[in-house]
């Protein structure tokens, strides 16, 4: 069966990453079946390049991952799929169809056929199986579908052995094609690829979404398939720096330790950084060194904000004080770091957005990341700003960083985007981080990149 697997992504977006769900699911699906992954953001967003290939193609099943703001270019994408090729079967999975089934079908009909939920490796071959016959629609776990006027949704099945799992197929996502500043603006050594080594948070964060898709349990891989993906990836692509893009990946310390030693022992000359962040209050000492022998030179971290009061109410399970304890132990490892902050979580006031940004300031940070508090589907202050009233049918495409979709009570949506501005500059415009980061700079082409990306961020 052919079976084309498509990344839409954000129309507006600026920064474009192997899309790594993606490729791991290709390579589930390569046994028996010839497998294509389309990424538009590298058609350069040209519908006619993403019809040409399409048609060429000419799958027998589409394949639409989608992040909740990505819904209309998904329900765009597909209908363009569906008008030149009527018999294929169209089906949607990722984030937005876990979280929301019942409007991502309302959304994607008449377009989709088919929604996936949760982790597909397993029950996309159960799919296939199902289209063949050879199934029922209740055997495939996560997949929801139209039956006598009404949506069906299965249970998700969580995959328990990722390790069993084969390696992304790194072929048809080539790193090499992908832009430099893949996650985040800078890097150390090019080309990069991002690596995932466990799956599942056990934390509660109220704004976060991770535990929801991902399952409060942590599941991992060995040392052994770790570092034999980044051996290919080396050898095979080049790869001369790894992110690690894990939620958790510090939170098992002998998991962490264990990968970090084999990377060590390996004397491959790569560089590594953490852009997804890590758990700050599960950094040692010992971590740490094991991190800086490993080739790390960037370690990112969720502080969300500089007051006791917020912290707690988000359920960070944080503290001004141990944060600062910690930053010092970074710091003091000759780490670089960088912090995303949250403005605009609820009940917030504006003095407490202007402690966060003084808090900012006060921190030896080379990079800070000034968010302004997305009410992401069914994340528990979600639903809770819906319970109470607050909030009503949210524009889930609104759901982007670069835009105000909420502002707390006291507060308007125009003060929340110009906190969020003054941040930024009061950050970026010291004149110590602002040569830091321009000796960072690599060409006129990342300088391009980082002239729109400040344009998106701080003009737009």
């Amino acid at each position: 069966m052919k079976i084309l697997l498509v990344k839409p992504g954000i129309a507006h977006g600026d920064h474009i990453q192997p899309p790594l769900g993606i490729a791991f699911l290709a390579a589930r699906l390569r046994d028996g079946n010839d497998v294509r992954v389309l990424d538009f953001g590298m058609l350069g967003r040209d519908d006619g390049k993403f019809l040409a290939a399409v048609k060429d193609f000419a799958p027998d099943i589409a394949g639409f991952q989608c992040y909740s703001p990505e819904i209309g270019e998904v329900k765009r994408l597909a209908a363009m799929t569906r008008a030149a090729l009527p018999r294929a079967v169209i089906i949607s999975g990722g984030p937005h169809p876990t979280l929301c089934p019942e409007e991502t079908m309302a959304k994607l009909t008449p377009e989709a056929d088919y929604l996936l939920r949760g982790e597909t490796e397993d029950s996309f071959p159960l799919f296939i199986k199902m289209l063949a016959g050879q199934a029922a629609p209740a055997d495939v776990p996560g997949l929801a579908w139209r039956e006598d006027g009404k949506l069906r949704v299965n249970e998700i099945s969580p995959i328990k052995d990722i390790d069993a799992l084969p390696p992304p197929a790194w072929d048809l996502i080539n790193p090499q094609d992908y832009p430099p500043a893949q996650h985040g603006a800078f890097f150390n050594q090019f080309p990069i690829a991002p690596i995932v080594t466990t799956r599942g948070c056990p934390f509660a964060c109220g704004f976060c979404t991770a535990p929801i898709l991902s399952g409060r349990h942590m599941r991992k891989r060995s040392a052994a398939s770790v570092m034999a993906e980044i051996e290919l990836l080396y050898s095979k692509f080049g790869i001369r720096e790894i992110h690690i893009v894990d939620d958790n990946f510090t939170l098992d310390k002998a998991h962490a330790a264990g990968i970090l030693k084999a990377i060590i022992a390996s004397k491959l000359p790569i560089s590594l950084a953490f852009p997804n962040g890590v758990r700050i209050g599960t950094l040692d000492e010992e971590l740490l060194d094991l991190m800086k022998r490993a080739g790390t030179y960037l370690i990112s971290v969720g502080i969300e904000s500089g007051s006791d009061k917020t912290l707690k109410r988000m359920d960070k399970q944080l503290s001004v004080a141990l944060i600062r304890e910690k930053v010092a132990l970074i710091r003091s490892m000759k780490i670089d770091l960088a912090a995303f902050f949250i403005l605009g979580f609820p009940d917030e006031s504006v003095e407490d957005m202007r402690e966060t940004i003084d808090f900012s300031l006060e921190l030896p940070l080379l990079r800070a990341n000034f968010f302004t508090f997305l009410p992401l589907p069914m994340t528990p202050v979600t639903l809770k700003l819906i319970a109470s009233g607050e909030i009503g049918q949210m524009d889930v495409e609104g759901l982007i960083f670069q835009k105000v979709p909420y502002a707390p009570k006291g507060v308007t949506r125009e003060q929340l985007r110009a906190l969020q501005r003054e941040a930024f500059l009061k950050f970026y415009l010291r004149p110590g981080i602002m040569l830091r980061n321009i000796m960072q700079i690599r060409s006129l082409k990342h300088f391009g990149y980082l002239a729109k990306r400040f344009y998106h961020w701080i003009l737009m």
